[in-house]
């Protein structure tokens, strides 16, 4: 079993930028696809990214393409999340979650419930 471990967030004013990182143990990440969701007050965790296992295909949500990008680094068994041109709506609490059934239709990849493993979640403020 993997256990991910996200890090990275905290206080950023809007128009800035922070990277997040999504580390793993217990298993290597390599061979897993590799999502970017998030949390905000009062609302449902919503998709935000996710990255095959090579990191050939890419796939984001509406609101926050071109300004976030999701890579890896599979020799470091990390994914990132670099996120510029922040707004107050990006505060949330960013989770990254694991999959193992491979990249599969990208409808299928905004859902939670097919990632297998979760992180603990890094919290993102962005201020106005």
């Amino acid at each position: 079993q993997v256990q991910l471990v996200e890090s990275g967030g905290g206080l950023v004013q809007a128009g800035g930028s922070l990277r997040l990182s999504c580390a793993a143990s217990g298993r290597t990440l390599s061979s897993y696809t590799v999502g970017w969701f998030r949390q905000a007050p009062g609302e449902e965790r919503e998709f935000v990214a996710s990255i095959s296992w090579s990191g050939a295909y890419t796939y984001y949500a509406d609101s926050v393409k071109g300004r976030f990008t999701i890579s890896r680094d599979n020799g470091n068994d990390t994914v990132y999340l670099q996120m510029n041109s922040v707004k107050p709506e990006d505060t949330a609490i960013y989770y990254c979650a694991g999959r193992t059934t491979g990249w599969g239709p990208l409808g299928s990849l905004s859902y939670l419930g097919a990632y297998d493993y979760w992180g603990q979640g890094t919290r993102v403020t962005v201020s106005s």
